[in-house]
């Protein structure tokens, strides 16, 4: 009996850590992107008015919302200010102020009232990641769910954002964004 617990439980040690030596080998790295182009300044291109276009996918793809964003930006040296206005495609509407904090080597640190904590983000070439958990209201109570956000600059005009979004790692469904710069 004592070895065929033994037996079970190091078996499932070895899926445990098989599975996440292989997640972590397909997950990207924001090092991946260094000599990508156009090189992104989030300063520069988050600054000034942004409208920006999205939709969020459940698990399986289907797209559950819709909705547009008007982004007012404006920077004091490395202190940024992202007020976002949401509008859903059922009418319903939302805030969020980011307020951002440019560190040294592309590192980002940001908050907003709704964020658990502080949000952690890394620029290198056209691409930024940011990570954060959101207090996300969902049918009448209160979730917390883990973001990895990914920022793509496609010109000086155009950014493609993608998300992913998790709860005690289990996925829930993808934002994806469109920003235009005005």
């Amino acid at each position: 009996m004592k070895r065929r617990n033994f037996l079970t439980r190091s078996l499932l040690l070895a899926t445990v850590v098989y599975t996440a030596l292989l997640a972590a080998c397909g997950t990207p790295h924001i090092q991946d992107y260094a000599t990508q182009t156009p090189v992104l300044e989030l300063r520069d291109y988050f600054n000034g008015t942004l409208d920006a276009y999205g939709i969020f996918t459940d698990r399986s793809g289907k797209v559950v919302k819709r909705f547009t964003v008007v982004m007012r930006c404006t920077w004091t040296a490395d202190t940024g200010v992202l007020d976002e206005a949401f509008t859903y495609s059922d009418g319903t509407t939302q805030r969020r102020i980011w307020r951002l904090t440019r560190h040294a080597n592309g590192r980002y640190t940001g908050q907003a009232d709704d964020v658990v904590g502080s949000a952690e983000g890394q620029q290198s070439g056209n691409a930024f990641n940011w990570t954060y958990t959101l207090a996300l209201p969902v049918d009448g109570r209160v979730i917390e769910v883990q973001f990895d956000d990914w920022m793509y600059l496609m010109n000086d005009k155009v950014m493609l954002n993608k998300a992913a979004m998790r709860k005690w790692g289990v996925g829930l469904g993808e934002v994806t964004l469109s920003f235009i710069k005005r």
